[in-house]
């Protein structure tokens, strides 16, 4: 007769192997924890969606910066200090009433940490690789995002060698915002297409 022991476990299945790894590591002296909690640190605080939402704040308030953010994307946002990795080579894509823009990696995960963090799950993962380009649509319904019939989707492929930022539109009522208010509009999943700009309160 075996008896099953079932231990308290709070960490999914993912975490807590990272968790075991991360022992053995430091167990070993291959890795440093406090260097560790500063690269965690880095990409949730510092790099990541806070980033690509102060560059949309800033092209929603200024339109030369806009139309440069059009022009030369790598070069406008890196103008605000946000360059490095998987963010070299940038293109911004803006939602208008006629179209709403998605981004999709199809082969593998593509996407701009520098700009938007790491990436979420979700979009690494294969049925909205393959089903963002198939039925753009149908996905964005699933994330809770319902557009008009008549509103054009543009999917949009991120690679090794390009990859993109969603600007979406400007919610109304936002006038004479600073750009700090502005920013806390804008999601990340606003800047990927599956979803759109907070509502100004």
């Amino acid at each position: 007769m075996s008896h099953h022991h079932h231990h308290d476990n709070e960490l999914d299945p993912m975490a807590a192997r990272v968790r075991a790894l991360e022992t053995i590591l430091t167990r070993k002296g291959l890795i440093d924890p406090a260097a560790i909690d500063v690269i965690v640190d880095t990409y949730e605080t510092k790099v990541g969606p806070r980033n690509g939402a102060a560059v949309v704040a800033k092209a929603w308030s200024e339109p030369d910066f806009a139309e440069w953010l059009k022009r030369d994307a790598t070069a406008a946002i890196a103008s605000l200090g946000f360059t490095g990795r998987q963010g070299e080579h940038m293109q911004a894509v803006f939602n208008t009433d006629e179209t709403h823009n998605l981004v999709v990696c199809t082969l593998c995960s593509c996407y701009p940490w520098s700009v938007l963090g790491l990436p979420p799950v979700w979009y690494k993962a294969p049925p909205y690789r393959s089903r963002a380009v198939i039925d753009p649509r149908g996905v964005l319904e699933e994330f809770g995002l319902s557009l008009p019939k008549d509103k054009k989707i543009r999917v949009w492929d991120s690679t090794a060698e390009l990859r993109y930022l969603v600007v979406p539109q400007r919610p109304a009522g936002t006038e004479g915002w600073r750009e700090e208010r502005l920013a806390d509009l804008v999601t990340r999943d606003s800047m990927i297409g599956t979803g759109v700009a907070r509502e100004a309160a």
